[in-house]
């Protein structure tokens, strides 16, 4: 399994966010709830932030968390959609049913 880059990430539960500060600002990936799912369904970030390997390196670790949680990873955005399509090994995260 590639190791994802530490990067501190604090799971805001008041606002459902997943928040990570870069020298830009906060990057955040919004999420919901439901039955042992979560549903990631909306990327902030800075304006005229575009470091895409960044973010990538931010799923990775929501991922790991997911998997510490024991929760299945519902990509609601197609971006998130795209980073389980080029990062195959977290597919067994998906809900049974979801195909990407």
């Amino acid at each position: 399994m590639e190791a994802a880059i530490t990067m501190e990430i604090k799971d805001n539960a008041f606002a459902r966010q997943f928040e990570t500060i870069v020298s830009e600002g906060l990057i955040s990936v919004e999420y919901s709830f439901q039955e042992k799912k979560i549903f990631l369904t909306k990327i902030n970030t800075p304006d005229g932030f575009n470091d895409e390997e960044l973010i990538n390196e931010l799923l990775k670790n929501i991922m790991n968390i997911a998997y510490e949680r024991k929760l299945r990873v519902v990509p609601i955005l197609p971006k998130i959609a795209m980073f389980f399509r080029k990062n195959t090994l977290y597919k067994d995260l998906l809900p049974p049913g979801i195909k990407i």
